[in-house]
């Protein structure tokens, strides 16, 4: 079969903290049987994930390196395995980096008619890396449930935690973020920058410590902080990748582990536990995670257009990672749109 060439733009990291739009072919012979051609609409940006790459950290991506995992976009052509179910104009979300197109392969799910593709990759893709921490959570109906970081991962947990029937208490250093929560519903939103949080979350609950934290900036001291608001017998369910050093006495979060009281669980929730699709002797899947946070979407009962800041253009990327590297609170959600791109 003859190679096809294919023009395409792209976002690239270049070294640390330089980044650059380019146009690059990609040339491939045919698809896989179980890949698609899609034409990109939307992708998301991921601030922990793709600052860590921007800065060079990331052990798994290399510099120079094409960031980007949340998309959405058109199938243009289906590999033979697949084309029975993905057909030219589908939408679909996948894995793949910011680019106007994309071989991909591995994992989709169509998009339905009520969700538009311009909130698609935020609710489908940064809602799978937070559902993972419903999902091992044991939080029932009437808990408190204390979220530490009300980023977008945070935000969307906490969400999912009060769909659920939970008390939700938000916990951030971002005046923009808090406000951003208390307008999606969640109730309780504390800035813990401001005063003693252990007293916050008693003075909210009564007096009570949560059943539930999770901690969801990634920044592995506020584990240690975590195990200080959680309650006998409760749990601290780790949401964001730590990364860094822990600064302090980890023996100090240990014993809270080890002691019968409050004795504290500590559980890890990344969304890779999980298979792609749907397995026996494994009630969860990513594919059963995405569809129910799409159908959470279209009903209206997950906010997620609230979450977006920014809709920028492909060469507009470079500058928002300046922006978001700076912690500009500003540059809360960011998609990119490429649709324009192909006037």
């Amino acid at each position: 079969m003859a190679s096809k060439s294919i023009s395409r733009n792209a976002v690239v990291m270049t070294s640390p903290l330089q980044s650059e739009l380019v146009s690059r072919p990609i040339s491939f012979d045919g698809l896989a049987p179980d890949q698609l051609l899609v034409e990109t609409e939307y992708t998301v940006i991921s601030a922990g994930t793709e600052m860590a790459i921007y800065q060079g950290i990331e052990s798994w991506a290399k510099l120079p390196f094409e960031p980007g995992y949340g998309n959405v976009g058109h199938v243009v052509e289906a590999g033979r395995a697949i084309a029975d179910k993905y057909a030219p104009g589908d939408r679909v979300m996948y894995y793949g980096p910011h680019a106007s197109i994309n071989v991909a392969g591995g994992f989709f799910v169509k998009i339905p008619d009520d969700v538009t593709s311009r909130i698609a990759p935020l609710a489908a893709r940064i809602g799978q890396v937070a559902f993972t921490s419903r999902r091992v959570s044991t939080a029932e109906l009437g808990d408190y449930v204390v979220v530490q970081g009300l980023g977008l991962v945070g935000n969307l947990a906490a969400q999912l935690f009060r769909l659920s029937g939970a008390r939700v208490i938000g916990l951030d250093v971002s005046r923009k973020r808090l406000d951003v929560a208390k307008s999606v519903g969640i109730e309780h939103v504390v800035n813990s920058a401001e005063g003693n949080v252990v007293d916050a979350v008693r003075e909210i609950t009564g007096g009570e410590m949560a059943q539930t934290v999770v901690e969801a900036t990634g920044i592995p001291t506020l584990t240690g902080v975590a195990a200080g608001l959680v309650g006998t017998n409760g749990e601290v369910v780790l949401l964001g990748t730590p990364r860094g050093t822990y600064e302090g006495n980890a023996g100090d979060l240990l014993m809270k582990v080890h002691v019968a009281s409050p004795h504290v669980t500590l559980k890890g929730a990344l969304e890779w536990i999980y298979p792609y699709y749907p397995a026996q002797g494994c009630k969860h899947s990513l594919f059963r995670n995405v569809t129910q946070l799409l159908e959470l979407t279209g009903s209206g009962a997950l906010h997620v257009d609230e979450l977006i800041s920014h809709v920028i253009q492909p060469e507009e990327t470079p500058g928002v990672y300046q922006e978001l590297y700076k912690r500009n609170e500003d540059y809360f959600g960011v998609v990119i749109d490429w649709t324009s791109s192909r006037k």
